[in-house]
């Protein structure tokens, strides 16, 4: 079986091509500045990598366009669109109405658009991405797999917040989580790892990137996770302010004479890691810039490895102790420094990083030394193979 995986972000496009018999990635790539004239596409097929000038103004022409790569006598991977036998769409937020995966239905469809006021930036552009496979690729099977998924093991006490109950009745605000699909993807590969059931296994997963969020697994199943309502909750992160003590937006709106939606514009883009350090929102370049003694950059750097590691020592609480500490996502693949200085806070609880094995990019390793009573590793993660699992499964 082979399966198209679908990421659809507001302005981008990333896809791959698994072959499931092998789970080889037959192409992959990403369509960037969707609705501009300056779009384009890199797209990487057969060892080679290319980038391609090509306007697309909606996702429609993008996944036609991206099609057409697929089948390109240059570097083509399958003679017709026939041979993909279904299509797996990531989805950011499924609210309380999706605790699993799902088969493409019209239904599906309002239900996820309905989910659209937790997901602004994300659950419209992945229904656009729906209805253009569905024009472009009629009657083709599709499945939908969504981040919040994994976390509706949580329980009630852990996911309700403490205002009045009434809004959880009428609004159904409660923490949701996110980066479902990668906490469950490095957590089953860490068992076959370790070669032990995951039943038997607890485990916190730290995914680091441009957005973070850490996760308590125990038994396989998610029972916590610092992302809450919104993917805008838990540790600070690149633009994203992570939790606040909420008078500090109602004081700054008081005080700028701020709207509702200036102030979740602050929130998400122009705090976290970014809003303390003023530079670029980019770990590298803050994290350089503390290297070479810039003050703010120290401070949110700091801030956010404190973040982190409160975090991971909570879920020593949630599930009574740790057995293993995953690392993954882009900085928590890449970032040595950050990975360190994470464990060296957690040192009280046993934590011994070896720097030697740490002084690694983007592998799959064991980082802990043999004495630490808790295992640390970096599993690069594979959300594109647990939508083709998923989408295998119910197809």
């Amino acid at each position: 079986m082979k399966i198209l995986v679908l990421n659809c972000g507001s302005s981008s496009l990333k896809y791959q091509l698994i072959n499931m018999e092998n789970e080889e990635v037959l192409a992959s790539g990403k369509y960037e500045r969707i609705g501009e004239k300056e779009a384009f596409i890199t797209h990487k097929a057969k060892g080679e990598k290319i980038k391609i000038d090509n306007p697309a103004y909606n996702h429609i022409e993008a996944i036609g366009f991206t099609l057409k790569q697929l089948t390109d006598t240059e570097y083509k991977v399958i003679d017709s669109l026939e041979e993909i036998d279904a299509i797996g769409h990531r989805i950011v937020h499924g609210g309380e109405i999706f605790k699993d995966s799902a088969v493409v239905t019209e239904k599906v469809i309002e239900e996820i658009e309905e989910c659209g006021e937790l997901a602004p930036l994300h659950n419209p552009a992945a229904v656009s991405g729906i209805r253009a496979c569905q024009k472009v690729m009629p009657g083709k099977p599709m499945v939908v797999v969504f981040d919040t998924a994994f976390h509706q093991t949580i329980s009630k006490q852990r996911y309700i917040y403490p205002i009045p109950y009434n809004y959880y009745k009428k609004y159904k605000i409660r923490k949701y989580g996110a980066h479902g699909t990668s906490h469950l993807y490095v957590s089953h590969r860490l068992a076959e790892i370790e070669n032990k059931p995951i039943e038997d296994m607890k485990i916190v997963t730290c995914h680091l990137g441009q957005g973070s969020s850490i996760c308590a697994i125990e038994g396989g199943k998610s029972v916590d996770t610092s992302m809450g309502l919104t993917p805008l909750g838990g540790i600070p992160m690149v633009t994203r302010s992570g939790d606040l003590d909420p008078s500090v937006l109602l004081y700054i709106m008081k005080k700028e004479k701020l709207s509702a939606q200036e102030m979740e514009d602050i929130l998400n883009k122009k705090s976290g890691v970014a809003g303390i350090s003023g530079l670029a929102p980019d770990f590298r370049v803050i994290e350089q810039a503390a290297n070479d003694g810039d003050e703010k950059a120290q401070i949110a750097m700091e801030n956010f490895k404190y973040s982190v590691a409160s975090f991971i020592a909570k879920y020593a609480v949630a599930m009574n102790g740790i057995d293993s500490i995953v690392f993954t996502g882009g900085v928590g693949e890449n970032q040595i420094n950050i990975r360190k200085g994470i464990c060296e806070q957690l040192k009280f609880m046993g934590v011994e990083i070896d720097e030697e094995a740490n002084n690694i990019r983007g592998e799959e390793k064991l980082i802990s030394k043999p004495t630490s009573k808790i295992k640390i590793y970096v599993i690069p993660t594979n959300e594109e193979l647990m939508i083709a699992k998923e989408t295998e499964r119910l197809i």
